[in-house]
């Protein structure tokens, strides 16, 4: 994953994480960064699932 593309997803979890919740639209953002990559770095990776994770813990919140 390019240095740009890890910035950004660095930037959005971090405000999911921030704001303890998730737009229908940064999740799209989120999986459109996720799914442009043909890999994910280990680090990367580890982001995702902490965000997913915490979703299906009810950590972070869903909304429209």
């Amino acid at each position: 994953m390019s240095q740009t593309t890890s910035q950004s997803l660095k930037a959005i979890v971090d405000q999911i994480f921030a704001d303890r919740r998730i737009s229908r639209q940064v999740q799209r953002e989120l999986m459109e960064i996720l799914l442009s990559q043909p890999t994910l770095s280990n680090q990367d990776h580890a982001t995702a699932q902490r965000v997913f994770e915490a979703i299906r813990q009810g950590r972070l919140r869903v909304v429209d």
